[in-house]
């Protein structure tokens, strides 16, 4: 493999290149930027009798994270008729997005299902597609897990965490 990046303009660049995450997250940096900012305002920026207000670090936080994030944009635009170099290739995103899909849905279903329930899923799911692990070890570690962690959370510390109508079913 050699260490030149393929050039997009050509066609011959098989992935994502670099400009558009670039763009992406400095963008998305900024709007967490202004929010940061206005929030800080509103509770308020200055000096009172006792010390800074609630406002006063996260404004200069956020002044900070909007000329850095802006920085980047600016760059980004500005070298926008270069070369763009591969940021990532198909095969490569397509693995992100086989454990980000998955990711999202069980953070969904925590609240549909609870947390073991949806752990159970997100473990079973994981071992047989990913790991090729037979059903006997799938069902042992995705059913004793959650379980562990119910013991050790609802029983031990007993710190409760989200349930759902399986759990609600059999009385916790």
């Amino acid at each position: 493999m050699s260490d030149e990046a393929p050039d997009s303009a050509s066609g011959s660049s098989i992935g994502m290149g670099t400009r558009w995450p670039e763009v992406i997250v400095a963008g998305g940096l900024m709007l967490l930027a202004v929010l940061v900012i206005t929030d800080s305002i509103r509770v308020g920026t200055g000096w009172a009798d006792d010390g800074p207000r609630a406002g006063y670090f996260p404004f200069y936080i956020g002044l900070l994270l909007l000329v850095s994030s802006g920085a980047v944009l600016v760059t980004a635009l500005l070298g926008w008729r270069k070369a763009d170099p591969v940021f990532v290739e198909r095969e490569q995103l397509g693995m992100v997005f086989a454990v980000l899909v998955p990711m999202v849905l069980y953070v969904g279903a925590i609240a549909l299902a609870g947390i073991y329930a949806a752990s159970l899923a997100l473990i079973a799911y994981f071992m047989r597609r990913h790991g090729k692990f037979s059903w006997p070890w799938t069902v042992g570690v995705s059913v004793g897990v959650p379980l562990a962690f119910f013991l050790v959370f609802e029983r031990w510390f007993l710190v409760p965490l989200p349930k759902g109508p399986i759990e609600h079913m059999l009385g916790f």
